[in-house]
């Protein structure tokens, strides 16, 4: 099924297009409203928001690859974004990323079977002074640590209804 706007986004968009002087100028709001919309932006989705602002699809498409948050592909519901900049790597970032997958199956560029999570590194999140971060779709988590890992993880689990220990 080819992507298209709702109704709503659509004139969402037309209002953004309205506060540049060039549409082109709203390439990246009109890929935040795809994300909104659906979670992840595709190449059908660039060519969509390339057609509104008639510009050409390979604009939209550098924007897309050139900004690690937006994903390229579904996600989980739980979309988590590790921090892999200096001061979160030096902080632990790294045994973050081998907890989540060792202990709670989240793997990397993968959503889980039950289609919660999904984990990605990301670059700055602009929270060093919390270091290491995470962003959990809208969220933002510092000075974390495997414990606090577990302890986001569980509550998710059991307000998606899995329970805790499934997944």
């Amino acid at each position: 099924m080819a992507f298209q706007f709702s109704e709503e986004n659509r004139k969402k968009l037309e209002e953004v297009i309205g506060h540049y002087p060039h549409p082109r100028s709203a390439i990246l709001p009109a890929l935040h409203l795809v994300m909104e919309q659906r979670g992840w932006v595709d190449r059908e989705a660039c060519d969509v928001v390339a057609e509104i602002l008639d510009v050409p699809k390979i604009h939209v498409y550098e924007a897309l690859t050139f900004y690690t948050y937006f994903p390229q592909k579904p996600v989980g519901k739980y979309h988590i974004q590790v921090c892999h900049n200096i001061s979160c790597n030096l902080l632990g970032a790294e045994d973050l990323i081998r907890h989540l997958e060792e202990k709670h199956g989240i793997r990397e560029d993968e959503v889980t079977p039950d289609g919660l999570f999904c984990l990605h590194r990301v670059e700055c999140l602009g929270a060093c002074g919390g270091a290491p971060a995470m962003q959990v779709n809208d969220d933002y988590y510092e000075n974390l640590t495997p414990e606090k890992i577990d302890e986001l993880i569980e509550g998710w689990k059991r307000a998606a209804g899995n329970g805790k220990g499934e997944g």
